[in-house]
């Protein structure tokens, strides 16, 4: 990472009252250059609050863009922060009306040209991305990074829409304790407190837009996503009501989490002459702060080439280069590279169908496979990617390929193709492609899930075939008798010669997945199944578009960030991820800490504390027994003033019978020992069953 302090253009900070057509006014931090002229303008909007909880990332990269020339400015959204008005849905319409407000008062501002770009990450580039849609005159272009998690914009469901249980509580958990932060009173105008009760007032669990939470489910919610409000569906190139992307998109995806899949369909959907993908092996975040310093790029480097394109029309290549670029994983020097194709799907890519051999075989997992899967969500922590899978390789059904003398390489979305009969209501069906190396370590490459549909005619609650009306099988996603496809997440990895390519079937993915409500009898007939692979490369596929190198700018750069200390501390950290076994009671708990509790204290004196514990046990003996805690707490202090409010969420989700889900979340706001809120809320949430995806065209 290079520090950068000299820039073409000095840098002038100003804070700034956004006005929305409601009369409610948005907080905003503007970095511009000083004696410039009017300049194109940069957004990022969202509800992480620029005074804390995204200072650091703020500063790291809008001076820098604003040293280059540009009016880079964050904005809170509604109901954060130190602005105006009460949270609303992640990515709802009124997030997106809002947005679109902001994007016109930029424009019309004397520093501005009157071109305005919009930068996101994970919910906020879902939400730019239905700001987009269409876009308004003055937004020309759009930097979607890991575009996932807004109800209603483009994303895809946890796993097939399965039934998330670690992404759900977590992201409930977490998107509360957020939302419930105060306004600080340095930087709110009027009554800080007045506000901050009116915004209490106005919360509630976001458990009916979160990932995983039945039919009506679009993906999940931001980290600021609460309340109701009807949210829109469409494909990867829509927002609202269905309407078109119209702006440039640059969209920048993680192997590792969520969003990869939208950066493909994007890319598949888009017309080429404005739209171009990168998809790298760094976690849920921007990739110059990737925690392994050799999958970290330079990202601004990249960006700035696209932001003076589209709003400065400036020649700098972003369209005469590759339409997709991507990281190709693997073992080996050979196995970690980057690539480029310049179309999308590649010509170079053809599907590949390898049968499944020997005969049926029952698919009994025990209740705790999944136990190692990693985060739903990585952002960088320890045992946030999935370790080794040999041990829940060994809790599945397997099927292997070896790979012979050339390598092969995968690239794009497997998907698998099962023949399923027994009884399973209600039952997630996981499946896993790993990389097997000559020691036996095993490497998840790309996985997916669906559930199973409820008794009915034909379906998995009988014992007929367990694809019931929702078959599909064959070549190609074709119809055919007593088959369901299971989508994989995208893949780009080269399996080198003397692996093996293994598929892994389970009937359970805790705790990503609630168990089935009861016992599970499935029987996979490898006849009729079978493994479909993207291969990069194969013997059918056309020979005219070769590989390009896609390397991104190698350092990353930043501006130099705001100095925000972290007292260290006698005691040692608590672990990041703990699994645990309790051999007599046969009980398997998953224990994660996201936020480990340190304060971290700002140059303007503010203490910062964040702390978060989850768990999540099952009893191999018992569906039933599934249970997802989480506890969240945040303070906020500034000693000079005596400042003092904590806010605390306790969750928890367990199944309440075979149909349902009890859901149960406490908050409580403290304003130093004075209680300012305390409410509990008891839901209950369908667990199914979820429809099937569609097989692939």
């Amino acid at each position: 990472m290079r520090i950068r302090t000299d820039f073409p253009h000095e840098v002038l900070v100003e804070d700034a009252r956004v006005p929305l057509p409601d009369g409610i006014a948005l907080h905003a931090r503007i970095w511009r250059p000083v004696d410039a002229g009017p300049v194109p303008a940069v957004l990022e909007y969202a509800p992480d609050r620029l005074t804390d909880a995204s200072a650091v990332r703020d500063g790291e990269r809008h001076p820098w863009y604003a040293g280059h020339g540009y009016a880079c400015v964050r904005v809170d959204a509604r109901g954060h922060g130190s602005g105006g008005g009460v949270p609303g849905p992640g990515g709802g319409a009124g997030e997106v009306a809002d947005g679109r407000a902001v994007v016109g008062w930029l424009a019309a501002r004397p520093w501005c040209t009157g071109r305005v770009g919009m930068i996101g990450l994970g919910s906020a580039a879902a939400t730019a991305l239905r700001v987009a849609a269409p876009a308004p005159a003055p937004l020309r272009a759009v930097v979607a990074v890991c575009p996932s998690g807004a109800p209603g914009a483009p994303g895809e469901e946890p796993l097939g829409g399965a039934g998330a249980a670690q992404g759900l509580l977590a992201e409930v958990s977490e998107g509360l304790a957020h939302a419930a932060r105060p306004p600080d009173p340095r930087h709110c105008e009027g009554d800080w407190r007045a506000l901050w009760e009116t915004r209490l007032e106005a919360l509630r669990p976001p458990w009916r837009t979160a990932p995983g939470t039945g039919p009506a489910d679009t993906g999940g919610t931001g980290t600021g996503g609460t309340g109701t409000g009807a949210a829109d569906t469409g494909s990867a190139d829509t927002g609202a009501g269905g309407s078109p992307v119209t702006a440039a998109v640059l969209a920048v995806g993680s192997l590792h989490g969520p969003g990869s899949g939208t950066v493909l369909r994007l890319v598949e959907e888009l017309p080429p002459d404005r739209v171009r993908g990168l998809l790298g092996a760094w976690q849920h975040q921007y990739p110059d702060r990737a925690e392994d310093p050799a999958e970290a790029v330079g990202f601004l480097q990249e960006t700035l080439r696209w932001w003076d394109h589209w709003l400065r029309g400036r020649d700098t290549g972003v369209l005469t280069g590759p339409l997709l670029r991507w990281r190709l994983g693997g073992a080996g020097p050979e196995g970690a590279r980057w690539a480029a194709s310049e179309r999308w799907p590649s010509p170079r890519v053809a599907e590949v169908r390898r049968a499944l051999g020997g005969g049926p075989v029952a698919v009994a997992s025990p209740l705790h496979t999944g136990v190692d899967a990693g985060r739903h969500r990585p952002v960088g922590h320890a045992g946030d990617l999935p370790p080794d899978q040999r041990e829940e390789d060994a809790r599945s059904v397997c099927f292997e390929f070896p790979v012979g003398a050339e390598p092969v390489v995968v690239l794009g979305r497997p998907r698998v193709v099962l023949r399923l009969t027994g009884s399973a209501p209600g039952a997630p069906v996981a499946a896993r492609l790993c990389d097997v190396a000559p020691d036996g370590t095993s490497v998840l490459v790309a996985r997916g899930a669906l559930r199973l549909p409820a008794a009915g005619p034909g379906g998995a609650g009988g014992k007929g075939r367990a694809g019931g009306p929702h078959e599909a099988g064959g070549e190609g996603g074709t119809a055919g008798p007593g088959g369901v496809v299971v989508g994989l997440t995208p893949a780009a990895h080269r399996f080198a010669p003397g692996h093996r390519v293994r598929l892994a079937v389970s009937g359970a993915y805790w705790p990503w997945l609630w168990p089935a409500p009861g016992p599970v009898d499935l029987v996979l007939d490898p006849a009729g199944s079978g493994l479909v692979l993207p291969v990069h490369g194969a013997p059918q596929a056309d020979r005219g578009d070769a590989a390009l190198p896609g390397a991104p700018a190698a350092e990353p750069e930043h501006a130099a960030p705001p100095l925000v200390s972290v007292p260290g501390t006698l005691d040692p950290p608590p672990s990041r991820l703990l699994v645990t076994r309790d051999v007599p009671a046969g009980t398997w708990t998953v224990e994660a800490v996201p936020h480990r509790g340190r304060p971290h204290v700002h140059p303007d004196g503010l203490e910062y504390t964040e702390e978060a514990r989850e768990s999540y046990t099952v009893e191999d003996s018992d569906p039933l027994s599934a249970r997802a805690r989480s506890v969240h707490r945040i303070r906020l202090h500034r000693p000079e003033t005596a400042w003092d409010v904590r806010v605390e969420v306790r969750s928890e989700l367990r199944c309440d019978g075979a149909g349902h889900l009890a859901a149960s979340a406490e908050l409580v706001c403290l304003d130093g020992r004075e209680a300012v809120f305390h409410r509990t809320w008891e839901e209950r949430l369908p667990r199914g069953p979820y429809p099937l995806p569609r097989p692939p065209d």
